[in-house]
């Protein structure tokens, strides 16, 4: 054997004993690294041996460093004290086997040191909802009410205005942002009166819930309709409300959700009289209580929400409009943030449609998304996202064409749970169908079922969208959620793939040094921008602030090994 042979059996050798769990105390010590998120410093914990090792390794118990340290020295003095050249060479090298674990182990505490760090700078620098803090607004007579302007299965939303007084009570100019993608300093200022039912005249919306049997008391409707208060402001309730406990059918509720761009704000939640609004007799006369509706089933009180008004629904908005590429990877981008930010908080959605994703326009046009609608949503205690299913009668969510796989075919017993952390990303994969300007695949009448389709059956997406766009919307859309990414990965995929394309070329999905690179640099531009001023495009300074502040080693590492995978696929494709 050769002494390059044997070198090269020595490294494998030391690898090999690493990642083969015969120094099971070194792997021990590699996943107590990564347990602790690879905190910087040395390790305090020591390399036991294995009771099968010959008494003569015992210094295995020193670090992985030491022990490099220790074989590499030994081989040398084996140099000059006998020995095949063979045994010589192989003991040497798997010293530097070893050694070579070390280092990557020490690449990796201090890339997520540097992950750390950046998500520490940019978690302070949180969304902030737009609207300061008033004490008006907890009536139905508060508010100015026009036309409708929605309608769905459990309430009617119309466009609002407040009639507080704007020096003291009402909304300032900065609590209103831009509805329009060219007008923004008009738009910003608080409307004094109404002159006509236009978009400019009402920047609220006002939601109607429908009651059916919650009764008519307050206590009683905020209990039943719990969901819909999760994305509540801490202001939203009167101060002697947020007293009520809040337990809706799938537990008690969470605290309410920290404002994010792409999720719902309720500025106000009360309960009033049900009103004869505009529409109501010809629309939803059977749900109108008895004393407007002499057949209606509905009683007298209900949930009022208060909250931003928008131009369109997303559905709307693409009937009439095809986002270019490069606005269509934002806006799936968008969902799967809304997603990641409601699976933190521990809130599964499990209604997610294009109905349910509301739109408006940044200064520079771009489409940006909110998440609206959590009547239906899982907000439980725990956060854990899992519902226990032992029996036909617990609801599942809505919207059964859009329902994971996982969900929609489960079937109840005893100690059954169904597992929703990645069920509304795999929606928002269906979803991105319908933003490329193609039909979801899995609606009614296009011959796909979430129940049974496989993923070979998923049709094409056009060949303008992007490669790194397809191959996220395929991973979204596996059947299995073990082998689906969560929506923080999939995000992390999008976002290097529109900004970090360069740090990924001639990329090794173990070393991170220059993507740690990129991310610092990446760091530097954000912040410089936000300290000019504004940067223009408003929806792609979000999405990088987001994915700064939710940065995470292993989740980056699994996107950019996600990432590379594709790229080893559609080069084995073209070949």
């Amino acid at each position: 054997m050769s002494v390059k042979q044997a070198l090269t059996r020595g490294l494998e050798l030391g690898r090999s004993v690493f990642q083969l769990g015969l120094l099971k105390s070194g792997g021990r010590v590699a996943a107590k690294l990564r347990a602790d998120r690879f905190r910087v410093g040395p390790s305090v914990r020591t390399v036991q041996p294995q009771a099968f090792l010959p008494s003569r390794y015992r210094y295995y118990r020193t670090s992985l460093k030491g022990l490099a340290a220790q074989l590499q020295s030994a081989g040398f003095r084996r140099r000059f004290g006998g020995g095949s050249p063979r045994n010589r060479a192989v003991f040497l090298a798997f010293g530097l086997g070893v050694g070579l674990i070390e280092q990557q182990l020490e690449d990796d505490r201090k890339s997520a040191a540097t992950c750390q760090e950046i998500q520490a700078v940019f978690s302070k620098k949180r969304f902030q909802s737009p609207l300061k803090p008033i004490i008006s607004g907890y009536k139905l007579e508060d508010y100015i009410i026009g036309n409708q302007i929605g309608k769905g299965s459990n309430a009617a939303v119309y466009e609002a205005a407040a009639q507080f007084t704007p020096q003291k009570e009402s909304i300032s100019e900065k609590s209103l942002p831009a509805v329009q993608p060219k007008d923004d300093e008009e738009e910003r200022e608080t409307p004094r009166s109404v002159a006509c039912c236009s978009f400019r005249g009402f920047p609220l919306a006002i939601k109607m819930m429908w009651n059916f049997g919650a009764g008519s008391s307050s206590e009683a409707i905020l209990k039943s309709m719990s969901q819909e208060l999760v994305p509540a402001g801490p202001l939203a309730l009167k101060q002697e409300k947020e007293q009520i406990t809040l337990d809706g059918h799938f537990g008690v509720l969470p605290k309410s959700l920290s404002a994010h761009p792409n999720v719902i704000r309720v500025y106000r939640a009360f309960t009033a009289d049900v009103p004869l609004l505009p529409g109501a007799q010809e629309e939803y006369p059977d749900v109108l209580p008895s004393r407007l509706n002499p057949d209606g089933l509905g009683n007298n009180r209900t949930l009022f929400l208060v909250m931003k008004n928008y131009p369109c629904t997303l559905r709307q908005y693409l009937e009439v409009t095809s986002p270019s590429r490069r606005q269509g990877s934002l806006m799936v981008l968008q969902l799967l943030e809304a997603v990641d930010h409601l699976c933190r908080q521990g809130v599964a959605h499990r209604d997610l449609k294009s109905d349910n994703v509301l739109l408006e326009f940044d200064s520079d046009g771009c489409p940006r998304l909110v998440i609206t609608d959590f009547g239906c949503c899982l907000a439980q205690s725990d956060s854990s996202l899992q519902l226990p299913f032992n029996s036909m009668w617990v609801n599942r969510g809505g919207n059964a064409s859009l329902m994971a796989p996982e969900v929609c075919t489960a079937v109840p017993g005893d100690g059954v749970v169904i597992d929703y952390s990645k069920s509304d990303a795999w929606a928002v994969g269906a979803i991105s169908y319908e933003i490329f300007n193609q039909q979801n695949p899995f609606y009614r009448g296009t011959g796909l079922e979430s129940r049974s389709y496989q993923e070979k059956q998923l049709p094409p997406l056009p060949s303008s969208v992007p490669a790194d766009v397809q191959l996220v919307i395929r991973l979204l859309l596996r059947r299995s959620p073990d082998k689906r990414p969560s929506a923080r990965v999939a995000a992390n995929m999008l976002n290097l793939s529109l900004w970090g394309r360069k740090a990924l070329a001639n990329q090794d999905s173990v070393g991170m040094k220059k993507l740690t690179n990129w991310l610092l640099c990446q760091s530097a531009v954000v912040l410089l921008k936000g300290c000019s001023g504004p940067s223009g495009n408003k929806v792609e300074a979000e999405l990088q602030r987001s994915f700064l502040a939710n940065l995470d080693l292993e989740d980056l590492r699994t996107a950019v090994c996600f990432l590379l995978y594709g790229q080893c696929q559609a080069c084995i494709l073209s070949a």
